[in-house]
């Protein structure tokens, strides 16, 4: 197969952030916009998310991520009184935690703070306390301008507990408001641990997954507790905790066999199922941190197609939809024109990015 190439950068303007949640608009989560890649012919088509069945037919499978997110944001100071935003990111092994730590300007996190150091303390509310260690992923542990850093976290009580008292969704400049916790949940979600929305799989409704169900559309879960950002602005891989259960490796596994399309709700799901699927496509049940990453020059495994919101640019995402193109169509030449052209008309359509916004589902030839 030859290699694809990363699509241009390009310019998002302000006017296609979604702001707010389409509930917010007057709109059903179903009714955002759906773009339609279709591999079998090339052609790009424009609907709402609730038509979703007009392009699934019996025997495909969706793998859908079932984290729940929790309140990852928390008001932190320094011992001098300097105030921040800490981003819990995930639970490492060994009881540490990758954070984020955030200037804040006009009461949302504005920017990452890219200058602290090690051994740098922060006092969370009602006597949390956490001590920055080392620059993560674990570089030199003199590295300036680190984002995320691997950091000790001492709570008063369980953390599930204590982020629900104490903290807040994680929230960038272009939301202007605060949101409950409710409106970055999916209908999915039973398993507490993501510190961003699984956003993929925010516009399915009940009716929706009841439909699709119905007409003999298999949905089976797994879980990937997502990081902060994940793996935007071509940064490096680094850990996220993943479980994929014995029932959902067989079901993907028996699509395959019989002909049939894995469609993955989300770019976390392609993460986990990837992780443990072995070169022959032969996907396995499996519990533990993944820091894979789809790169240009590897060929996806397990999934043919794929469900996800608009990446922003420079996003790492974008090759892993290149190769999700590759996958489903066959012709990992044109694979990199296909996104480029897709994403030039979301743009030219009026597209809305970011987790409040619309869809676009990667449509497998069949």
């Amino acid at each position: 197969m030859a290699a694809t190439r990363v699509i241009e950068d390009f310019e998002l303007p302000a006017e296609l952030e979604a702001h707010e949640p389409p509930e917010a608009r007057g709109l059903r989560r179903d009714e955002v916009r759906l773009m339609v890649s279709n591999l079998d012919t090339g052609s790009i088509e424009h609907a709402r998310f609730a038509d979703l069945p007009r392009w699934l037919s019996p025997g495909d499978l969706l793998v859908v991520n079932t984290s729940a997110t929790v309140n990852a944001a928390l008001p932190a100071r320094t011992a001098d009184g300097r105030p921040f935003e800490l981003h819990l990111s995930t639970r490492l092994p060994g009881g540490l935690w990758s954070v984020e730590l955030r200037q804040l300007a006009d009461k949302a996190a504005s920017a990452p703070f890219l200058e602290a150091l090690a051994g740098t303390d922060l006092l969370l509310p009602a006597g949390g306390h956490v001590t920055l260690l080392a620059p993560y992923p674990f570089v030199d542990s003199l590295a300036s301008r680190s984002r995320l850093w691997v950091a000790a976290v001492t709570l008063p009580e369980a953390a599930a507990t204590y982020l629900e008292r104490h903290g807040h969704p994680i929230r960038y400049n272009y939301v202007p408001r605060s949101w409950p916790i409710q409106m970055y949940q999916t209908v999915f979600a039973t398993e507490a641990g993501s510190a961003e929305m699984p956003s993929a799989g925010r516009p399915f409704t009940t009716e929706l997954v009841t439909g699709l169900v119905s007409r003999g559309i298999e949905i089976a879960p797994l879980v990937l507790h997502t990081g902060v950002a994940s793996l935007e602005s071509h940064e490096p891989p680094y850990e996220e905790y993943y479980r994929v259960p014995r029932h959902t490796a067989a079901r993907v596994n028996a699509v395959k066999r019989a002909g049939g399309r894995v469609i993955a709700v989300g770019t976390t799901v392609v993460r986990a199922l990837e992780t443990v699927t072995d070169a022959a496509g032969e996907t396995s049940p499996g519990e533990g941190w993944t820091e894979l990453v789809i790169t240009p020059d590897r060929a996806l495994r397990s999934v043919t197609g794929l469900i996800t919101g608009l990446h922003e640019p420079g996003a790492t995402h974008l090759t892993l939809l290149e190769r999700v193109v590759a996958a489903g169509s066959g012709d990992g030449v044109s694979a990199a024109y296909h996104v480029e052209r897709a994403y030039a008309e979301a743009r030219r359509q009026g597209y809305l990015w970011h987790e409040f916004g619309d869809s676009h589902l990667i449509n497998p030839a069949r």
